[in-house]
């Protein structure tokens, strides 16, 4: 599974078929570059994409990735113009996602006339900017496909995050960094360049099942982890977590009351666990487009049933709940496949997806919930 999520995140995939792409727009709109695609005899539809997270400093930028491409088929087959901001900034950018594709949108609109069919879609952080997109600018849109999306509030979500190192740290101390200098402002930062993940992972992977190899199986479990994945979670969470401290200039998290639960020994952990006081307020960062959950269009949301950076639970139910609070349920409907990692779909699920979302807007007839062959 860690290889397959290094490949996900750093390769082109197979090669993009010749002739689905009739032209390109590019440039750049207040510092974020961007990214059009036509396909052949266009007519008036389009979908606004949003990109997922990415490593500060990685390149290349989604508008140059091979791979934006492939993702992009589904959607260019059936006929759609495709535009996508690569944000202004990486790392965490779901305000900044929302405000650069809602610029790139009415750009659109200015150079090529209103489109008679518009629908929003995102993965995994683009599927926040998605949900975030149509809960704010949702009167410029049809519908709205969030894969794998960062669907939780921001603040709930990346929380996790923290409270896995805090844990992890008290229980295997010595093999992850210590949030204390994550979360250290004054130490220059520098993400990890992603092509250190294997190695890394491997090693961290030795040193846990050599300390306790069954506390390190329900550790994994307790966080909705295969024990191969977990090393490559910390990894990945270790840049999100440098990134946050960096973008709020301090912590946003305070775990000094948190009594942490579902491990198999819970005194042991909250003894042990790495305690830090918030030194900045989180709204400063998680405040702008937090999640509400106030929908008023169509919204197909489409997961795997493992996910080993969004688990369902941060992914669907947390979304959902709030959906159901607002009274908006008859907007939204939920797809599951049986893929095994994040965003693990094949061009033809997403395509389905995309199929019932454009029948339920036709129709009016919602779209059903259920599982995706």
């Amino acid at each position: 599974m860690i290889k397959y999520l290094l490949l996900s995140l750093c390769l082109a995939g197979s090669a993009f078929a010749q002739g689905t792409v009739a032209r390109t727009d590019s440039g750049s709109i207040d510092g974020a570059h961007y990214r059009i695609l036509f396909p052949e005899n266009w007519k008036g539809k389009l979908v606004m994409y949003a990109h997922g997270y990415e490593f500060m400093g990685a390149k290349p930028r989604q508008s140059q990735n091979p791979q934006f491409l492939n993702n992009m088929k589904p959607f260019l087959e059936r006929g759609f113009a495709v535009a996508a901001s690569d944000y202004r900034h990486q790392g965490f950018a779901i305000p900044q996602g929302v405000d650069d594709t809602e610029a790139l949108r009415q750009y659109f609109l200015k150079t090529y006339g209103k489109p008679d069919t518009t629908f929003m879609v995102g993965h995994s952080m683009g599927g926040g900017v998605a949900l975030a997109t149509l809960e704010n600018f949702g009167q410029h849109y049809l519908g709205g496909l969030p894969l794998c999306p960062f669907s939780s509030r921001p603040y709930l979500q990346t929380r996790k995050e923290f409270d896995m190192y805090s844990t992890f740290n008290g229980l295997f101390p010595g093999i992850a960094t210590p949030l204390a200098e994550l979360f250290d402002v004054s130490k220059p930062y520098q993400a990890q360049p992603m092509q250190a993940m294997m190695p890394k992972a491997m090693a961290i992977r030795k040193a846990i099942v050599a300390k306790d190899s069954a506390l390190a199986v329900a550790f994994a479990r307790r966080f909705d982890l295969q024990l191969d994945d977990l090393p490559m979670s910390l990894f990945f969470n270790e840049n999100v977590l440098r990134d946050i401290a960096q973008k709020a200039n301090g912590n946003p998290y305070d775990n000094t009351n948190t009594v942490y639960s579902g491990f198999p020994n819970d005194l042991d952990v909250n003894r042990k666990a790495e305690r830090l006081a918030a030194t900045v307020n989180p709204t400063g960062l998680f405040g702008k487009y937090d999640r509400t959950g106030n929908i008023n269009k169509p919204v197909v949301l489409m997961h795997t049933l493992y996910d080993q950076l969004i688990p369902p639970t941060y992914g669907v139910t947390n979304f959902e709940n709030m959906v159901h609070q607002q009274g908006k349920d008859q907007f939204f409907t939920v797809k599951y496949t049986n893929g095994r990692g994040h965003c693990n779909f094949t061009p033809q699920q997403t395509g389905k997806a995309f199929d019932e979302l454009r029948r339920w807007v036709k129709t009016g007839v919602k779209a059903k919930a259920g599982f995706v062959e």
